[in-house]
Order: C-alpha cells, then sequence, then structure tokens
C-alpha cells in the first residue's frame, strides 16, 4: 500500500468557481491500486503557492506519491512544472515522455504539455494535465508503475530485471 496526495492547480477551482474533476478522476484511478488518499488540496496557478504545498507535502512523513492536475500548458499562468522542478532533488523524464508520447497517439495537442516527474525525498512528485479525459489517459500510462516506483524510491534494493 502507498500513500497519496493530490494538488489540484486551478485559479477559478481555488475560488470555488469550478468544481474539481480532474483531482476528483486521480482519486478514483489510484482506488484501483493498493492505495490511501492522505491529503487533498486546490491552488491557484500561483508558483510559490504549489511550491509550498509541494514542499509540505513531500516533507511530510507518510506521503509516496504526489499527484498534481492543471498548470501544465503553455498559458501565461501555467506554472505547475517550474514549480515542481523547484523542489525535486531528481528528475524523472521518463513518466513525463511516457505520457506525452500516449497522449500523442490521441491529439496533437500532447506536444504542449510541459508535465514533469520528480522525486524530493522519499516522495514522488507527478505532474498531470488539468482535464478529466486527460488525467485517465496520461495516469492510465504510469498507473502500473506506482508501486515498484515507491518502493524504490524508499530503498528497496531488489534487482528490477522482468523475467
Amino acid at each position: 500500500m502507498f500513500t497519496f496526495g493530490v494538488l489540484t492547480v486551478s485559479d477559478k477551482g481555488s475560488r470555488g468557481e469550478r468544481e474539481d474533476e480532474s483531482g476528483r478522476t486521480i482519486i478514483e484511478m489510484c482506488q484501483k491500486l493498493p492505495a490511501k488518499l492522505v491529503r487533498y488540496d486546490i491552488v491557484p496557478d500561483e508558483r510559490v503557492i504549489i511550491e509550498e504545498k509541494l514542499r509540505e507535502y513531500a516533507d511530510t512523513p507518510g506521503i509516496n506519491i504526489i499527484m498534481t492536475t492543471g498548470g501544465t500548458g503553455v498559458s501565461p499562468r501555467d506554472v505547475t512544472p517550474e514549480a515542481t522542478r523547484a523542489v525535486i532533488d531528481k528528475e524523472l523524464p521518463g513518466y513525463a515522455e511516457a505520457m506525452r508520447s500516449a497522449s500523442f497517439k490521441k491529439t496533437p495537442y500532447a506536444v504542449l504539455s510541459r508535465a514533469v516527474a520528480g522525486i524530493r525525498g522519499q516522495t514522488l512528485i507527478v505532474n498531470l494535465p488539468g482535464s478529466p479525459r486527460a488525467v485517465r489517459e496520461n495516469l492510465s500510462v504510469i498507473l502500473p508503475s506506482l508501486v515498484h516506483a515507491v518502493d524504490k524510491i524508499t530503498g528497496d534494493e531488489s534487482d528490477c530485471g522482468t523475467q
């Protein structure tokens, strides 16, 4: 079992002007795994606030994965990748590459995603898009590897090779 937090980045959502369907989609998809939601917040598209929340989540013992939703595109207020890069110790480009590759098979707009993934301490941070459909498409690509990633990040020294 791993624990996770969801951080929705949305100006309208943080003001209560829009329901957070993307965050709810992440939670629903992770319920299919041995996973437990332990934190959930909605913040505006403000880099400093996003960085503070990511640090708070990651530096709190007991949160294995933080999944963000929103703020990964090219709009002027999209700053989630910059905030994520500012707080991670190691980047994991394979997650973002795999998500963009799978999404590109469905929409040419996937190339506009600037999502990143990385590790802070013993916590995996993954940026997901801001729409429920895109969350489903992207998260389904990485979902099978999350338990293994948490195991490795938290110190499992067994071989990673497949049989």
